[in-house]
């Protein structure tokens, strides 16, 4: 098979409202208010049908508690697909044996964004997450155009995850399993596992937090068993941690692909709105999945490095990546033939709980901006269990089609060489620029306001927002290397962020001029619906603490 098609390109380094207030029968009793988003003229009394409907533009509450919403970020991370994939391929193109170092400082930077981004969702907590951030902190434009590329950001994503995992399970994992006896159609083998994932997204998110915490304890367990491994037979070089090795080969590109490792982070915003006491629940999980990523990954990183050797790891990274099995290796040598089995059904696992995870995501964002009207409010319906389970359907056709499109223009081709450089290049750079905007707001957002408290709401996120900025610009570079494809139709992909930028001001343009309830909806919403949010987690506080809520109580 041509290298094109060939496991090399599976390494792809990218694996990395109008509110109108209503009353609603609650255990017996009326309570209000609760929101309605699509009512914009005279209402009558509140009946059963009405209540339905405006039960039914919202997502569950109180379902998410830190641990869960942690799941959900690290699954989307997949840290099997990280260690087999995304490492690799950082120790051979950026800085070889001092990338350990290169994902701490990632860690780093995204831990400085995060002191200003938990004060922000103090104030604000929505579903349209840093679309939400973006529109409160730079204004309403700047949420569109945000809004836009992260939608078409998770979009993209979803996509290309169809790609791979078809790819990987049914032309890698199948064919290794049964001696290469069988092999299945990358196309169909994505699709049937999709239409799992899709099941499962709109039976609610307790549920899918339940099945990515499953697969994460699982590829958990692996990474650490291999990690301990290299420990006790190897041990760890501390050579990592100088500063030839850690300036070693190419430092920027270690960083660009070492981020690249913490895609996913950021959708703990998303789960606002589900989750037990947003306000205190969303920061905590924020911070606890950025270290979590970054020591699992650095110690990943480290056992590599180690069972190598630290000045031979990037040589004998650049010889594997042809065949893109320089993990796969060293886990055969440290565990066994079986290992090599297991890590590769868990990468199918790890590949399955991603897509589950970003297709939650892209759900939520299309849900979002429909119910903000600025997509068709018929993405604002949530089923019986909470669930966005329109948006999460157009998510599922929109993934489904573009696979369908590239399954048909290149028959003969495995999608790892085509739609996967397309589908996830396209949405990391995306994913990264989001999060350098959403960074910015942040900033503008406090200095508007004039807050005194200038480490958390100035500095520390400031910093976190030129390290973010620098890392868009390489990514915008160094697109080829992110999407791990230099074919033309795949590095023209940033000029999509072009014409999102262009479409998001000449769109805020005819809103305002055509719609301007619509427009002033885009800011005015996002207060209503959160002082919503804070009432009823407040009331989620009195029941599981009565005491605390009577008058006096200290």
């Amino acid at each position: 098979m041509p290298s094109r098609t060939g496991l090399r390109r599976f390494g792809s380094p990218c694996w990395g409202f109008s509110v109108r207030a209503a009353f609603v029968p609650s255990h017996g009793h009326v309570r209000g208010p609760v929101l309605d988003f699509e009512s914009t003229g005279p209402r009558g009394p509140p009946t059963k049908e009405t209540n339905m409907a405006e039960s039914r533009a919202h997502l569950a509450r109180n379902r998410l508690g830190v641990g869960a919403i942690v799941f959900l970020v690290l699954a989307a991370v997949a840290p099997m697909t990280v260690l087999v994939v995304v490492l690799p391929l950082a120790i051979a193109l950026g800085n070889g044996g001092g990338i350990p170092v290169a994902i701490l400082l990632v860690a780093a930077a995204l831990l400085l964004f995060a002191i200003g981004y938990a004060q922000m969702t103090k104030e604000l907590t929505n579903a349209g997450g840093f679309y939400a951030i973006a529109v409160k902190g730079l204004g309403r434009v700047a949420g569109l155009i945000t809004g836009i590329i992260a939608t078409i950001g998770y979009n993209a994503f979803v996509a290309g995850a169809l790609g791979t995992i078809g790819f990987f399970a049914g032309m890698v994992v199948v064919p290794q399993i049964t001696g290469g006896a069988v092999t299945l159609d990358w196309f169909w083998t994505g699709l049937a596992l999709f239409a799992v994932v899709f099941v499962l997204a709109v039976s609610g998110i307790h549920v899918s937090a339940v099945v990515l915490g499953v697969a994460l304890v699982l590829e958990v367990v692996m990474v650490c068993t291999f990690s301990i491994s290299v420990l006790v037979r190897t041990g760890f070089d501390p050579a990592v941690f100088t500063p030839q090795v850690i300036t070693s080969g190419s430092l920027w590109i270690g960083l660009l692909l070492a981020a690249t490792a913490f895609i996913g982070f950021e959708a703990t915003a998303l789960f606002g709105e589900e989750a037990k006491d947003p306000r205190r629940t969303i920061p905590r999980a924020t911070y606890a999945a950025i270290i979590v990523i970054g020591l699992m990954h650095a110690i990943a990183a480290w056992a590599i490095v180690s069972a190598l050797g630290v000045n031979d790891a990037q040589s004998q990274a650049v010889e594997h990546m042809e065949a893109g099995d320089l993990t796969l290796v060293i886990i055969g040598d440290y565990l066994g033939e079986s290992g090599v089995i297991i890590a590769l059904v868990l990468v199918v696992v790890s590949l399955f709980a991603a897509q589950l995870a970003f297709h939650n995501s892209a759900g939520r964002y299309l849900f979002s901006l429909g119910r903000a009207h600025v997509l068709p409010a018929w993405l604002a319906r949530t089923n019986a269990q909470g669930s966005p389970q329109r948006a999460l359907l157009a998510n599922f056709i929109f993934a489904v089609l573009i696979a369908a499109i590239f399954r048909t223009v290149f028959p003969d081709v495995p999608s790892i060489a085509t739609l996967v450089p397309v589908g996830l290049g396209f949405a990391t750079l995306a994913i990264v620029i989001v999060q350098a905007i959403a960074a910015l707001a942040v900033v503008a957002h406090f200095r508007a306001r004039h807050d005194p408290r200038w480490w958390s709401t100035f500095v520390a996120p400031g910093l976190g927002f030129v390290a973010l900025a620098v890392l868009s610009t390489m990514a915008v570079v160094n697109f080829g290397t992110v999407a791990g494809s230099d074919e033309p139709y795949v590095l023209v992909l940033p000029w999509i962020l072009v014409v999102a930028v262009i479409g998001g001001i000449l769109y805020g343009a005819h809103l305002r001029s055509r719609k301007p309830e619509v427009y002033e909806r885009l800011s005015e919403d996002l207060e209503r619906f959160d002082e919503e949010l804070a009432e009823s987690a407040a009331e989620s506080r009195a029941v599981r603490d009565p005491a605390d809520s009577e008058p006096g109580a200290s």
